[in-house]
Protein backbone atom coordinates (compact mmCIF):
# COMPACT_ATOMS: atom_id res chain seq x y z
CA UNK A 1 0.00 0.00 0.00
CA UNK A 2 1.52 3.03 -1.04
CA UNK A 3 1.80 5.76 2.03
CA UNK A 4 0.89 9.29 1.05
CA UNK A 5 3.45 11.95 2.06
CA UNK A 6 2.05 14.92 3.31
CA UNK A 7 2.14 18.02 0.60
CA UNK A 8 2.20 21.02 3.28
CA UNK A 9 4.44 21.90 6.32
CA UNK A 10 2.42 21.77 9.70
CA UNK A 11 3.95 24.39 12.27
CA UNK A 12 0.59 24.60 14.55
CA UNK A 13 -1.44 27.55 15.29
CA UNK A 14 2.03 28.92 17.33
CA UNK A 15 5.18 28.26 14.77
CA UNK A 16 7.56 30.44 16.55
CA UNK A 17 7.17 28.17 19.40
CA UNK A 18 7.76 24.58 17.75
CA UNK A 19 11.44 24.39 18.69
CA UNK A 20 12.00 20.46 18.56
CA UNK A 21 14.37 18.27 17.69
CA UNK A 22 11.84 16.01 15.91
CA UNK A 23 9.67 18.57 14.26
CA UNK A 24 11.85 18.55 10.69
CA UNK A 25 10.27 15.71 9.33
CA UNK A 26 7.31 17.75 8.94
CA UNK A 27 9.25 20.57 7.68
CA UNK A 28 10.80 18.55 4.86
CA UNK A 29 7.75 17.52 2.90
CA UNK A 30 7.84 16.13 -0.48
CA UNK A 31 6.31 19.59 -1.96
CA UNK A 32 9.99 21.38 -0.03
CA UNK A 33 12.05 18.51 -1.11
CA UNK A 34 11.45 18.70 -4.70
CA UNK A 35 12.24 22.30 -4.70
CA UNK A 36 15.34 22.18 -2.79
CA UNK A 37 17.58 21.89 -5.41
CA UNK A 38 16.33 25.36 -6.52
CA UNK A 39 17.88 26.66 -3.77
CA UNK A 40 21.21 25.05 -3.73
CA UNK A 41 21.45 25.12 -7.47
CA UNK A 42 24.12 22.32 -7.83
CA UNK A 43 26.53 24.25 -10.56
CA UNK A 44 26.83 27.35 -8.73
CA UNK A 45 27.46 25.71 -5.25
CA UNK A 46 30.01 23.43 -7.24
CA UNK A 47 31.80 26.65 -8.31
CA UNK A 48 31.92 28.43 -5.04
CA UNK A 49 33.19 25.75 -2.92
CA UNK A 50 35.40 24.66 -5.38
CA UNK A 51 37.86 21.71 -4.18
CA UNK A 52 37.53 22.41 -0.68
CA UNK A 53 36.14 19.42 1.12
CA UNK A 54 37.80 16.80 -1.89
CA UNK A 55 40.87 18.56 -0.91
CA UNK A 56 40.32 18.91 2.54
CA UNK A 57 39.89 15.26 2.90
CA UNK A 58 42.70 14.09 0.28
CA UNK A 59 45.20 15.82 2.35
CA UNK A 60 44.48 13.95 5.38
CA UNK A 61 44.22 10.78 3.29
CA UNK A 62 41.00 9.89 3.89
CA UNK A 63 38.90 7.41 1.29
CA UNK A 64 35.96 5.85 2.80
CA UNK A 65 33.58 8.80 4.37
CA UNK A 66 29.99 9.02 5.98
CA UNK A 67 27.81 11.58 4.68
CA UNK A 68 25.06 12.12 7.89
CA UNK A 69 23.28 14.92 5.91
CA UNK A 70 22.83 13.65 2.75
CA UNK A 71 19.98 15.87 2.11
CA UNK A 72 19.40 15.94 -2.32
CA UNK A 73 22.95 14.34 -2.57
CA UNK A 74 24.94 17.04 -3.21
CA UNK A 75 27.79 16.24 -1.41
CA UNK A 76 27.74 12.63 -1.62
CA UNK A 77 27.91 12.63 -5.64
CA UNK A 78 30.80 15.31 -5.73
CA UNK A 79 32.86 13.25 -3.24
CA UNK A 80 32.09 10.14 -5.26
CA UNK A 81 33.10 11.85 -8.47
CA UNK A 82 35.98 12.69 -6.57
CA UNK A 83 36.75 8.47 -5.91
CA UNK A 84 35.93 8.63 -2.27
CA UNK A 85 33.75 5.76 -1.21
CA UNK A 86 30.30 7.13 0.45
CA UNK A 87 27.61 6.11 2.52
CA UNK A 88 25.00 8.61 2.26
CA UNK A 89 22.61 8.81 5.54
CA UNK A 90 19.99 11.23 6.18
CA UNK A 91 16.73 11.39 8.99
CA UNK A 92 14.54 12.04 6.16
CA UNK A 93 13.19 9.40 3.33
CA UNK A 94 12.19 11.71 1.11
CA UNK A 95 15.27 14.02 1.06
CA UNK A 96 17.27 10.37 0.17
CA UNK A 97 14.88 9.36 -2.27
CA UNK A 98 15.68 12.43 -4.11
CA UNK A 99 19.00 11.89 -3.50
CA UNK A 100 19.09 8.60 -4.57
CA UNK A 101 17.62 10.16 -8.05
CA UNK A 102 19.62 12.83 -8.38
CA UNK A 103 22.80 10.30 -8.33
CA UNK A 104 21.25 8.02 -10.69
CA UNK A 105 20.87 11.14 -13.30
CA UNK A 106 24.29 11.36 -13.30
CA UNK A 107 25.08 8.22 -13.72
CA UNK A 108 25.79 7.33 -10.34
CA UNK A 109 24.58 5.06 -7.30
CA UNK A 110 24.38 5.97 -3.93
CA UNK A 111 24.55 3.63 -0.91
CA UNK A 112 21.75 5.12 1.18
CA UNK A 113 21.04 4.37 4.50
CA UNK A 114 18.04 6.27 6.78
CA UNK A 115 19.18 7.40 9.99
CA UNK A 116 18.73 9.22 12.81
CA UNK A 117 22.15 10.69 14.54
CA UNK A 118 21.24 10.20 17.91
CA UNK A 119 21.31 6.41 17.23
CA UNK A 120 23.48 6.25 14.01
CA UNK A 121 25.64 3.12 14.95
CA UNK A 122 22.49 1.58 15.05
CA UNK A 123 21.83 2.05 11.56
CA UNK A 124 25.28 2.66 10.08
CA UNK A 125 27.81 -0.19 10.31
CA UNK A 126 31.51 0.01 10.56
CA UNK A 127 34.11 2.21 10.65
CA UNK A 128 34.76 5.81 8.42
CA UNK A 129 37.96 7.70 8.03
CA UNK A 130 35.94 10.47 7.92
CA UNK A 131 32.24 12.33 8.42
CA UNK A 132 30.41 15.37 6.69
CA UNK A 133 27.69 16.32 7.93
CA UNK A 134 26.80 19.44 5.86
CA UNK A 135 23.97 21.82 4.67
CA UNK A 136 23.80 24.05 8.04
CA UNK A 137 21.91 20.22 9.08
CA UNK A 138 22.80 20.51 12.67
CA UNK A 139 21.15 23.07 13.96
CA UNK A 140 18.02 20.90 13.25
CA UNK A 141 18.96 19.54 17.09
CA UNK A 142 17.12 21.64 19.37
CA UNK A 143 18.14 20.05 22.54
CA UNK A 144 21.58 19.91 23.82
CA UNK A 145 21.19 16.56 25.30
CA UNK A 146 20.96 15.53 21.48
CA UNK A 147 23.53 17.46 20.06
CA UNK A 148 26.04 15.63 22.57
CA UNK A 149 24.52 12.32 21.94
CA UNK A 150 24.84 12.81 17.47
CA UNK A 151 28.74 14.17 18.46
CA UNK A 152 28.95 11.24 20.75
CA UNK A 153 27.64 8.88 17.75
CA UNK A 154 29.64 10.83 14.64
CA UNK A 155 32.99 10.74 17.16
CA UNK A 156 32.16 6.71 17.94
CA UNK A 157 31.50 5.92 14.07
CA UNK A 158 35.13 7.00 13.18
CA UNK A 159 38.50 5.19 12.99
CA UNK A 160 40.93 6.01 15.54
CA UNK A 161 42.30 9.13 13.10
CA UNK A 162 39.12 9.80 11.67
CA UNK A 163 37.76 13.89 11.13
CA UNK A 164 34.74 15.17 11.44
CA UNK A 165 33.70 18.12 8.46
CA UNK A 166 31.02 19.99 9.83
CA UNK A 167 29.40 23.38 8.92
CA UNK A 168 26.87 25.90 10.33
CA UNK A 169 25.39 29.31 9.46
CA UNK A 170 27.19 32.67 11.50
CA UNK A 171 24.38 32.48 13.83
CA UNK A 172 26.52 35.18 15.65
CA UNK A 173 26.11 37.54 13.40
CA UNK A 174 22.59 37.12 12.85
CA UNK A 175 21.87 37.36 16.31
CA UNK A 176 23.95 40.35 17.06
CA UNK A 177 24.51 41.92 14.26
CA UNK A 178 21.10 41.33 11.57
CA UNK A 179 21.04 39.10 8.98
CA UNK A 180 22.69 39.83 5.63
CA UNK A 181 23.47 36.90 2.78
CA UNK A 182 24.44 37.13 -1.01
CA UNK A 183 23.48 33.43 -0.81
CA UNK A 184 27.38 33.09 -2.22
CA UNK A 185 28.05 29.95 -0.80
CA UNK A 186 25.80 27.45 0.12
CA UNK A 187 22.62 28.66 -0.94
CA UNK A 188 23.20 29.71 -4.61
CA UNK A 189 20.22 29.90 -6.44
CA UNK A 190 19.67 33.59 -7.00
CA UNK A 191 15.59 33.04 -7.92
CA UNK A 192 15.33 31.70 -4.70
CA UNK A 193 15.60 34.07 -1.22
CA UNK A 194 16.30 32.49 2.22
CA UNK A 195 15.69 34.92 4.98
CA UNK A 196 14.89 34.87 8.67
CA UNK A 197 11.58 35.70 9.76
CA UNK A 198 11.91 35.35 13.27
CA UNK A 199 15.58 34.87 15.57
CA UNK A 200 16.19 34.84 19.14
CA UNK A 201 18.44 33.02 21.17
CA UNK A 202 16.60 29.73 20.82
CA UNK A 203 14.80 30.06 17.36
CA UNK A 204 15.98 30.70 14.13
CA UNK A 205 12.50 30.61 11.76
CA UNK A 206 13.51 31.39 8.19
CA UNK A 207 11.41 31.79 4.86
CA UNK A 208 12.71 30.45 1.49
CA UNK A 209 10.69 31.80 -1.25
CA UNK A 210 10.15 30.74 -4.42
CA UNK A 211 9.78 32.41 -8.03
CA UNK A 212 5.88 30.43 -8.27
CA UNK A 213 5.34 32.25 -4.93
CA UNK A 214 5.81 29.21 -3.18
CA UNK A 215 7.10 29.88 0.43
CA UNK A 216 8.20 27.11 3.46
CA UNK A 217 9.45 27.47 6.53
CA UNK A 218 12.85 25.70 8.51
CA UNK A 219 12.56 26.18 12.46
CA UNK A 220 16.40 26.13 14.01
CA UNK A 221 18.53 26.39 16.73
CA UNK A 222 21.39 29.02 16.29
CA UNK A 223 24.36 27.52 17.16
CA UNK A 224 27.26 29.71 18.38
CA UNK A 225 30.60 29.11 16.70
CA UNK A 226 32.66 29.11 20.01
CA UNK A 227 29.34 27.09 21.76
CA UNK A 228 30.05 24.37 18.58
CA UNK A 229 33.63 24.08 19.39
CA UNK A 230 33.20 23.43 22.80
CA UNK A 231 30.79 20.89 21.96
CA UNK A 232 33.07 19.32 19.38
CA UNK A 233 36.27 19.16 22.19
CA UNK A 234 33.63 18.24 24.83
CA UNK A 235 33.23 14.95 22.68
CA UNK A 236 36.90 14.02 22.50
CA UNK A 237 38.40 15.80 19.49
CA UNK A 238 41.48 16.77 19.70
CA UNK A 239 42.24 19.18 16.89
CA UNK A 240 39.52 21.81 15.40
CA UNK A 241 40.31 24.48 13.06
CA UNK A 242 37.35 26.65 11.58
CA UNK A 243 37.27 27.80 8.42
CA UNK A 244 34.58 31.11 7.39
CA UNK A 245 33.45 30.57 3.67
CA UNK A 246 36.10 28.39 2.98
CA UNK A 247 38.80 30.72 4.43
CA UNK A 248 41.37 30.21 6.96
CA UNK A 249 41.38 34.11 7.89
CA UNK A 250 38.28 36.34 8.21
CA UNK A 251 36.65 38.73 10.34
CA UNK A 252 34.11 36.92 12.44
CA UNK A 253 30.93 38.33 11.26
CA UNK A 254 31.86 38.41 7.47
CA UNK A 255 31.29 34.65 6.22
CA UNK A 256 27.58 32.84 5.85
CA UNK A 257 29.37 29.93 7.40
CA UNK A 258 31.60 28.54 9.41
CA UNK A 259 33.04 24.98 8.67
CA UNK A 260 34.75 23.14 11.11
CA UNK A 261 36.69 20.19 10.42
CA UNK A 262 37.77 18.27 13.99
CA UNK A 263 40.28 15.63 14.27
CA UNK A 264 40.05 12.32 16.84
CA UNK A 265 43.50 12.86 17.16
CA UNK A 266 46.24 15.80 17.47
CA UNK A 267 49.74 16.31 15.12
CA UNK A 268 51.59 18.85 13.52
CA UNK A 269 50.81 19.59 10.51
Amino acid sequence: MQILQPKTQDFGDEPLKVRDTEHYQKEYVQTFVEKWDELIDWDARAESEGQFFVDTLKAREKSKILDVATGTGFHSVQLLKAGFEVTSADGNAEMLSKAFDNARSRNLILNTVHADWRWLNKDVHGKYDAIVCLGNSFTHLFYERDRRRALAEFYAALKYDGVLIIDQRNYDSILDEGFSSKHTYYYCGDQVTASPEHVDESLARFQYAFPDGSKFHLNMFPLRKDYMRGLLFDVGFQRIKTYGDFQETYQESNPDFFIHVAEKNYHDD
